[in-house]
C-alpha cells in the first residue's frame, strides 16, 4: 500500500487527496460511528466516502486494496474494514475503537427495528418501504463500485483489470459462490501482480 505523503493535495479532478495525519483512538470511534448512523441500506459506499473523501485517512487506491482484504477474511465486509482501518492506524486499541464506533448504534437499532418489525411487517405499506430501501441500497452499492474501479482506468494494467473481469463474470454469469472464486482468483492476481512488478 502506498506510504503517507505530505505533499500538498492533488487537484480534487485527479480523484485523490493526500491523507491527514493517522488518526487517534477517539477518531477512529467518532469516524466509524459517523459512518454507521448515516449509513441506511448501504455502509461501504458511506464508509468510502468517510474515508477517502472526508477524513482522508486513505486513498482511493488503499481503500480499494482494504476491500479486497476485507472480501478475502471471514465476516461481513465492513466490519472487517473497521477492524482493519483500526489496527493499522492504532493496534489491537484502534481496532476495538473502530469496531464498537461502527456496530455499537446499529445494534441498538436492529434491536428495536425487529421488535417493530415482528410486529408491524404483515403491513403493505412496510412492505413497500423496504423494497424502496432495497433499491436504494443496490443503487449505493453500484456506484461506489464504479468508485473503486476508477485506480484501474487511472492507472491502467492488463492483469488487474483481467481478473476484476474474471471475478465479476465468475460471480454474474457463473454464478459461482464466492469462496471458490476468491480461492481461484487471489493465488492468480498475487502471480501476475509478482511477475508484473518484476518486469
Amino acid at each position: 500500500m502506498a506510504a503517507y505523503s505530505t505533499d500538498p493535495a492533488p487537484d480534487p479532478a485527479d480523484g485523490a487527496a493526500a491523507p491527514h495525519a493517522p488518526p487517534g483512538l477517539v477518531q477512529l470511534f467518532l469516524g466509524f460511528l459517523s459512518v454507521t448512523v448515516v449509513a441506511f441500506g448501504g455502509v461501504l459506499p458511506i464508509a468510502r466516502r468517510a474515508l477517502v473523501e472526508r477524513y482522508r485517512w486513505v486513498t482511493p487506491e488503499e481503500f480499494t486494496e482494504l476491500i479486497g482484504l476485507a472480501q478475502f477474511l471471514p465476516g461481513p465486509n465492513i466490519v472487517n474494514l473497521a477492524v482493519v482501518v483500526g489496527g493499522r492506524f492504532r493496534g489491537p486499541l484502534g481496532a476495538l475503537a473502530a469496531f464498537l464506533g461502527l456496530t455499537l448504534v446499529p445494534a441498538v437499532g436492529v434491536v428495536l427495528i425487529s421488535v417493530v418489525f415482528t410486529r408491524y411487517g404483515d403491513i403493505a405499506a412496510v412492505s413497500n418501504m423496504l423494497a424502496g430501501l432495497a433499491a436504494a441500497a443496490a443503487g449505493l452499492v453500484i456506484a461506489m463500485a464504479a468508485r473503486m474501479a476508477e485506480p484501474l482506468w487511472r492507472h491502467p494494467r492488463l492483469h488487474s483489470s483481467a481478473i476484476a473481469l474474471a471475478a465479476f463474470l465468475a460471480m454474474t454469469v457463473v454464478s459461482l459462490p464466492m469462496a471458490q472464486v476468491m480461492a481461484v482468483l487471489l493465488p492468480a492476481a498475487l502471480a501476475l501482480s509478482w511477475w508484473a512488478n518484476r518486469r
